[in-house]
């Protein structure tokens, strides 16, 4: 996400920090060629135009003309703006209601309300420890009841059950009934996307939003549309008056223009991403973040959340003692390649790192891709228990041997120890309170790598 964006404006923003002072025609220049960069994602013109309207008359102040750094300084204004761009702060899914509360999913055919309206319910199910129903009121498009209740049964969420030729409105009734007597605490409404707004479909939307009385109206718009997405969500909010927006295909979307566009367009939150297909694959829209990844950051925080998810307390406990220790197995690092895996792989992780986009040239140049993990996994499980102990014994016959259980060939092992001994070393640094390199993997590591 938003990867075309950030390398624009690394670049611009290298150029000003590389300036001992700034004039105002350094700024202006500067500025006309963010406003481009953001045209280019497909940032709508008018929140270009007002975006540098915000940044201009404080990055040419008097404060910025004579700092010792007035390249960071921009680069701190830009980060502040887009902050305020993407909504200040992160919003919570409005749940202050009594049983059973409602949320009503809206959204064109295509965006992925059904998939998220299930990702929601098992969130809220995680999160906040409340009781799901899910409920299908598309009448229209072929199998999308049952569509719902494969993706409730397959994840556990109680569904209501599908009665033919009943009318939206009467399967919202039932579902209230059911929900009360099923002990549900949230009732999560799909509503009948259309393959564009009309009369009848809003129509038919005002008429259930007045019966469930949601504490939630939420737009499902996909990201990949840009700014057709960013029109539909105006559309919507005008006619229905939505409570926030989730963007789907954000983990496609090399742009981001209807996540930079949606806050000020409609003036309602972006309050969940999805980022695939998977019921976990969605996450909190944090702001300030998204601004971080957007100026090549990176955003360790959610890289945390996202690792501590899979890993117990016992888990993290015993790494946090081996690096303490300076302890590091061939079964450590198949425990860290397995967590990577579970993490959406290599790409995945090294997005949240700050300068992801230079590592991720490295990783291009280096031909590093993520087959490497799985035949990793596949090597160190045809190493013998002693092997994965102490890689020095394995001679030229071990390696063979391995080449043979693993399906790989010879020169794969040999990178695969390569890339432990580096591992391994880094380990006993850290142990001795050494600093790792950190933004772009060093040389060393990836030549290890190659």
């Amino acid at each position: 996400m938003f990867e075309n964006l950030t390398n624009r404006l690394e670049s611009i923003f290298s150029k000003l920090k590389q300036a001992p002072s700034l004039t105002k025609d350094q700024v202006d220049s500067g500025l006309v060629e963010i406003r481009k960069a953001l045209l280019e994602a497909d940032v709508s013109l008018q929140v270009a135009k007002n975006f540098i309207e915000k940044v201009k008359p404080k990055a040419i102040g008097q404060e910025i003309i004579e700092s010792t750094s007035p390249g960071q300084m921009v680069v701190k204004i830009v980060n502040d703006q887009l902050i305020e761009l993407l909504g200040k702060k992160q919003e919570d899914i409005n749940l202050k209601a009594s049983s059973p509360i409602s949320l009503l999913m809206l959204g064109l055919q295509g965006s992925g309300k059904t998939t998220t309206s299930a990702k929601i319910a098992y969130f809220i199910e995680r999160k906040y420890k409340k009781k799901c129903m899910l409920v299908s009121l598309d009448v229209y498009r072929p199998a999308a009841q049952e569509q719902l209740k494969i993706l409730a049964d397959a994840n556990n969420i109680l569904n209501l059950p599908i009665v033919q030729n009943q009318k939206p409105t009467e399967i919202a009734s039932r579902a209230i009934n059911a929900a009360k007597i099923n002990g549900a605490d949230v009732i999560i409404f799909d509503t009948a996307g259309r393959t564009q707004i009309d009369l009848n479909m809003m129509t038919e939307i005002k008429q259930i939003k007045s019966l469930v009385k949601p504490t939630e109206t939420i737009l499902v718009a996909d990201s990949l549309t840009g700014q057709i997405a960013v029109n539909v969500a105006g559309e919507f909010n005008n006619a229905i008056n939505i409570s926030s927006i989730i963007l789907t295909r954000v983990d496609g979307d090399g742009r981001g223009g209807a996540a930079l566009s949606m806050k000020e367009v409609t003036g309602k939150p972006i309050k969940f991403i999805g980022m695939g297909e998977k019921i976990d694959d969605l996450d909190v829209f944090h702001p300030e973040r998204i601004a971080k990844r957007i100026l090549g950051m990176g955003d360790i925080v959610s890289l945390v959340e996202k690792a501590s998810k899979d890993l117990s307390e016992k888990k993290i406990k015993e790494t946090e003692e081996q690096i303490k220790d300076g302890i590091f197995t061939m079964d450590s690092y198949l425990s860290q390649l397995r967590q990577m895996k579970k993490m959406g792989g290599m790409n995945s992780v090294m997005s949240l790192l700050p300068g992801a986009n230079k590592i991720k040239k490295q990783m291009e140049n280096s031909s590093i891709d993520e087959k490497m993990l799985t035949d990793n996994e596949a090597i160190i499980l045809s190493m013998t228990k002693k092997e994965r102990e102490d890689p020095k014994i394995i001679s030229g016959s071990r390696r063979k041997r391995i080449s043979q259980g693993a399906g790989v060939d010879v020169a794969k092992i040999n990178k695969l120890i390569k890339q432990f001994k580096m591992m391994s070393d880094m380990m006993k640094k850290m142990s001795k309170g050494k600093k790792i390199p950190s933004g772009v993997l060093p040389d060393e590591i990836m030549n290890q790598l190659k």
